[in-house]
């Protein structure tokens, strides 16, 4: 693999304004644990090494049952995950894996059962933030585990 520069170098400017628009998602009003299972869905789906582990570790940290993140993969056949969970994961994949026809109007009105228009847009915004870091991770070759002690990661105990 060729050697790139850490991309937080390359474009400081840009990193420096995607990471405060990234940190800014976490003041919304999506639980946290919504969050966590949303960035690792999507960044399975993307097949991201480093930020399903740097993910799975911040879930593991803020208290996510070890069960529930291997049902991740496989939410639509686990009984671990409610509605509304459920409802996120749906919209994250049709999100990540948007197809030439769009999101449908079931599809919209589905998740909206269970997600106010406000969360809807909150969780939309968190989906395109993850998506995006999903694939600077991937271009520039970030090695899974490599940033644990800078992001504070080493205490979910997963190495």
């Amino acid at each position: 693999m060729t050697d790139l520069p850490a991309y937080e170098t390359l474009a400081p400017d840009a990193f420096k304004a995607f990471l405060g628009f990234s940190l800014g998602l976490s003041k919304g009003p999506l639980e946290r644990g919504l969050r966590d299972i949303v960035h690792i869905r999507a960044s399975q789906m993307n097949g991201c090494a480093f930020c399903v582990d740097m993910h799975i570790k911040e879930a593991t940290i803020h208290g996510e049952r070890p069960l529930r993140l291997h049902h991740i993969a496989i939410w639509r056949e686990s009984t671990l995950f409610d509605a509304r969970e459920r409802a996120a994961l749906e919209w994250t994949e049709a999100l990540t894996a948007l197809t030439g026809h769009g999101v449908s109007d079931e599809l919209r009105d589905r998740v909206r059962e269970h997600l106010s228009d406000v969360d809807l847009a909150d969780l939309t915004f968190e989906i395109m933030a993850i998506n995006a870091w999903n694939r600077i991770s991937i271009g520039f070759g970030s090695v899974p585990g490599s940033k644990d002690a800078a992001y504070g990661l080493t205490k979910s105990g997963l190495s």
